[in-house]
């Protein structure tokens, strides 16, 4: 038994320690039987050190440890750090200039063999990952996704704490406010038959802290949504909450550029350029169909109706007298698509609504090539060439239909046609805020306008009269923050006056009644000197994913869930015990039917 405790971390050993005596321990990484000498990779959280057992050196007993050792077992061990040979550097370790020659080894835990290898890139199903999550976690990739996170967190921590933010907590256990995703309930056994609700995010109570006088706050959050998962979706994520006092949009958002830069310098020494862009949710639409706009590359969405209308297409025109778009996109140097490609595509962008996909394939000789070019006089195709800006070998893909439909099909082709065609970098950052969102949008199933964003963001002062009029007509004070054409934050100036809520809440079909019944103690509070204010939360699990240059949010959270929900390590959601439930005063329908 090695009596010493642990002198050193594995990966942190360098030509400086040359002749020192150490202690070290991890996990087997590797281990190779070279005859006489033995060479075991040993591993821990800071990196990998190359351990030599010289049965001269180490002894006949901790030879036989050596040589009983597997994978993933974990060890001690005692031994010198000395200088390799030239020609046994290995330029791929950081530690590759030394090795440890053994004195002692003591082996403290023997391993099964695990089920897929403890390293990096590895081919093997998510599943499997996700079910020894614990193992997948020793890999060098993922821990160095949560370095990253944890570095990340420390770093908005201090940047806040410098500008005289105050870190809050706010209640896990609150009011069920079904106005949005679906609450996760919690039953109370103390109050039988009620719930509370974990919360989707802390926004009431970080503008209640505003009224307390707190002036600036944050948290970083959990939160829950029971809704669909996506690969950027979880059932509980977490994000950085901030709330302000007396700030205006243009203020918080230079603030929050301040503390993006100095995340991403402070986290991966990269130099973001500010201020960053801004395009208004309009314009954010009509040029690219979508409010979180990849600007990695160009093919902006090209408006087609003065081009197309008096054609006789009846298509185009039919959609253009009902008072719907035509757009197309330019697929540079595409022309030679191939037909079945082409027509796939109409299925991909049926995903989204349209009920076709229209192209021309401008060919390199000048010719025009399509299944609706007849339809068309010369003039007229020239014209649309013209408006669509395209060169001998183009591809102009079109669709006509309802403005969100072209917008989201287009859209959505737009980025395809990009990743297809290799013309996203991969290594760019594109910064943008989206601002001045529509207040409000129509739910067709619900034939009531519902709060694009929530019932709390304040309208533009000079909308204020259409609230009661035309709510389609209202701007909101939000924003969002896009990157590489994903969501990373977003939030709004709030409301903070009684008044303003009132119709806020009238607009979107809650009565009197119901608004007190909900929201009650928050409008009470606007009564008693509540201050301007308005906010913004990053989510964080999106945020360091696109730092990590990882394809799913699952691979920078310690314990995810799969799309289903589910935790495949723990076996959660599970069946309770029947006690428990009657403690909550609760029986299942399921429960009900085992009974029978």
């Amino acid at each position: 038994m090695i009596n010493e405790k642990r002198s050193s971390s594995c990966g942190v050993l360098d030509v400086a320690n040359a002749g020192q005596s150490v202690v070290l321990c991890g996990w087997v990484s590797k281990r190779r039987d070279h005859g006489g000498l033995i060479f075991v990779d040993l591993r821990d959280r800071s990196g990998i050190c190359q351990i030599v057992v010289d049965p001269e050196a180490a002894g006949p007993i901790n030879f036989k440890t050596a040589e009983d050792i597997r994978n993933e077992y974990v060890i001690k061990v005692k031994g010198d750090v000395r200088t390799r040979d030239e020609a046994a550097i290995n330029p791929n370790l950081a530690t590759g200039k030394i090795e440890v020659l053994a004195r002692e080894i003591e082996v403290l835990n023997k391993a099964k063999t695990p089920p897929f290898y403890i390293q990096d890139g590895i081919d093997t199903d998510e599943n499997i990952r996700l079910k020894y999550r614990y193992l997948d976690l020793r890999r060098p990739e993922m821990q160095k996704c949560l370095i990253l996170r944890h570095k990340v967190t420390k770093l908005m921590r201090d940047f806040l704490d410098q500008r005289n933010f105050l870190e809050i907590e706010t209640p896990m256990l609150t009011k069920s406010t079904p106005e949005g995703a679906r609450d996760y309930l919690v039953p109370s056994r103390v109050n039988p038959g009620k719930f509370y609700a974990l919360p989707q995010s802390p926004q009431i109570f970080k503008q209640l802290l505003m009224v307390s006088g707190m002036e600036r706050y944050f948290q970083i959050a959990r939160c829950f949504r029971d809704e669909d998962l996506r690969a950027d979706r979880q059932p509980e994520f977490t994000q950085l909450d901030m709330e302000m006092s007396f700030m205006s949009v243009d203020e918080i958002l230079e603030l929050m550029e301040g503390l993006i830069k100095f995340v991403f310098d402070g986290a991966l020494g990269t130099d973001i350029k500010i201020p960053f862009r801004r395009m208004t949710w309009d314009e954010a639409m009509d040029r690219y169909g979508s409010d979180k706009p990849d600007l990695r590359f160009g093919m902006e969405l090209v408006n087609m109706v003065d081009a197309v209308k008096d054609a006789d297409f009846t298509v185009f025109r039919s959609v253009v007298e009902n008072g719907g778009q035509v757009k197309a996109i330019n697929v540079k140097g595409y022309a030679n698509i191939p037909r079945r490609e082409a027509d796939a595509l109409k299925d991909f962008v049926g995903i989204y609504g349209a009920k076709g996909l229209a192209y021309i394939q401008y060919q390199a000789d000048g010719n025009v090539k399509s299944p609706i070019a007849k339809f068309f006089t010369k003039e007229q195709m020239d014209n649309i060439l013209a408006t669509a800006k395209a060169e001998p070998g183009d591809l102009l893909f079109f669709v006509a239909d309802k403005p969100s439909v072209v917008a989201a099909a287009l859209g959505a082709l737009r980025i395809e046609m990009a990743k297809r065609l290799n013309l996203i970098d991969p290594n760019a950052l594109e910064f943008l805020w989206v601002v001045d969102f529509p207040m409000f949008e129509y739910d067709e199933e619900e034939k009531r306008y519902v709060a694009m964003h929530h019932p709390f963001t304040s309208p533009r002062d000079e909308d204020l009269p259409m609230l009661a009029t035309d709510p389609s007509k209202v701007y909101a004070k939000a924003y969002d923050m896009v990157l590489n054409g994903t969501e990373i934050g977003g939030g709004s100036i709030r409301i903070h006056r009684r008044d303003v809520q009132k119709q806020i809440f009238s607009a979107i079909g809650l009565t009197d009644e119901e608004a007190q019944e909900k929201f009650g103690f928050m409008m009470n509070a606007f009564e008693y000197g509540a201050p301007p204010h308005g906010g913004l939360a990053f989510g964080l699990d999106r945020l360091i994913m696109i730092m990590a240059k990882r394809e799913s949010i699952r691979d920078v959270i310690a314990f995810p869930k799969t799309q289903s929900a589910s935790c495949l390590m723990t076996q959660a959601p599970n069946d309770v015990d029947e006690k428990q439930l009657r403690e909550l005063h609760i029986r299942t329908s399921m429960l009900a039917k085992k009974d029978k």
